[in-house]
């Protein structure tokens, strides 16, 4: 017979694999760090203009970051932060390197969901953020999943629960309690209303006291924020269905969306949200606040048939919110939940594959134009990039064959465009 004692034992032992696995994974300080990008790279894949341009204008203009170069001269290496002043300070036939944002906006968010484990959620907010930065927007991400494994491929590890989206729906239902209270004592009426307790053993977390930067965390990546998860932050759903018992008035659903209203319209350009394979209170949180839902599928009938349960299930559960109409305060998003986008992306497809080809059509004859054009290819880049929890973006292409290496990049910077059109297309309307 086998007691909690047990599990705990069990995880121990994990536990010490998973740090000797950091090790092999990150650098000997268990510290992820960020490659430098060739001057290749930078020209022809991240600004898309001709090397010998690109070479033409550090002659004329010393002024610009001239990176690392090699000792034979023939390769310049950017970092992150030299790309970016490059973007600012260079113009290819007179038009900025600058990507679009509508002006005036708040960061636009993008919610990556499906409950079919395995359909490749973490892996596509990972590079769509990776994407994101080296084209020059700012990203805010936030993992919704206990799992964990985006916080893991950000370089985040050792990660307290109370900073997790779990703290941030702790936070919110005591300062909404606290704020219904305060509403009820000064009722017009002069009629005291009954007032909601939250015990202490919540109070006393100190959880109402954090400012709403003490949830971010900094990556390896200069452009890109984490709001991290962690395997405890795992019995949220437990917690929350306590939560509401404590007050039925409370919008739990709306939680992290009143959380992120409270960021500086220009603090971001990007926020995705990696969401749990289920729908519970903080993929419900997740959906609530995103201004796009991105789901991606495999290409099997099995998860063609999980995705079609998916939004059928989603679409009942936003009618119940529905349903709770003004009486619930939501923060800036309204009732009943509206989206600017929805779109459908095929992951682990092989043109070659008779039944993926199939299963595509498939898709696209269901959903129409809610399907993207350019599904993510499988290659061995791909699947070496979840081995070593990185993104194609990150891995060096030397160490691979250029080619194996470029495809892989292709197929996501594909993806990521049409991501980025339908986003901008999608932007006016929040």
């Amino acid at each position: 017979m086998y007691t909690h004692e047990d599990l705990s034992r069990l995880q121990a032992q994990s536990l010490k694999m998973q740090s000797w696995i950091r090790q092999q994974t990150f650098s000997p300080e268990n510290r992820k760090t960020l490659r430098r990008f060739s001057s290749w790279e930078v020209s022809e894949l991240i600004f898309r203009v001709n090397q010998s341009t690109f070479r033409g204008r550090f002659a004329a203009e010393p002024d610009l970051p001239g990176g690392e170069v090699e000792p034979d001269g023939r390769q310049r290496w950017f970092t992150l932060d030299e790309i970016n002043e490059l973007r600012r300070k260079m113009k290819v036939n007179r038009k900025s390197l600058m990507p679009p944002r509508p002006a005036g906006k708040r960061a636009f968010r993008a919610a990556v969901a499906n409950f079919k484990g395995g359909a490749g959620k973490s892996t596509v907010a990972l590079h769509f953020a990776h994407a994101a930065a080296l084209d020059g927007y700012r990203v805010l991400l936030v993992d919704f999943d206990p799992q964990a494994t985006l916080s893991h491929s950000m370089g985040l590890n050792d990660v307290a629960e109370d900073y997790t989206v779990w703290g941030i729906m702790a936070r919110d239902l005591i300062r909404e309690t606290d704020r219904m209270n305060a509403a009820a004592t000064g009722a017009a009426s002069g009629t005291a209303l009954p007032r909601r307790q939250i015990p202490a053993s919540i109070r006393d977390l100190g959880l109402a006291e954090l400012r709403h930067g003490d949830f971010i965390k900094p990556t390896a990546w200069s452009t890109i924020d984490i709001v991290p998860s962690c395997a405890n932050a795992a019995f949220v759903e437990f917690a929350s269905a306590q939560y509401r018992h404590l007050n039925p008035d409370w919008s739990f659903f709306a939680a992290v969306s009143r959380y992120l209203d409270s960021l500086a319209d220009d603090d971001y350009d990007l926020i995705i949200f990696d969401c749990p394979p289920a729908i519970g209170y903080q993929s419900m949180n997740a959906v609530f606040a995103a201004d796009m839902l991105y789901i991606p599928s495999g290409p099997g009938y099995w998860e063609y048939d999980s995705t079609t349960s998916f939004i059928g299930q989603l679409a009942e559960a936003l009618e119940d919110l529905a349903g709770f109409g003004a009486t619930f305060p939501a923060g800036k998003i309204g009732l009943p939940k509206a989206f600017a986008d929805i779109r459908f992306l095929m992951t682990r497809y092989e043109p070659g594959n008779d039944l993926h080809r199939a299963m595509f059509e498939a898709f696209r004859k269901v959903f129409g134009a809610h399907v993207t054009e350019h599904p993510i290819e499988m290659t061995r880049a791909v699947e070496q990039s979840g081995r070593f929890l990185s993104s194609v973006y990150e891995i060096d292409y030397r160490e691979m064959t250029r080619e194996t290496w470029r495809r892989a990049r292709a197929s996501f910077d594909r993806a990521y465009e049409e991501f980025r059109g339908s986003v901008i297309a999608a932007w006016d309307k929040i």
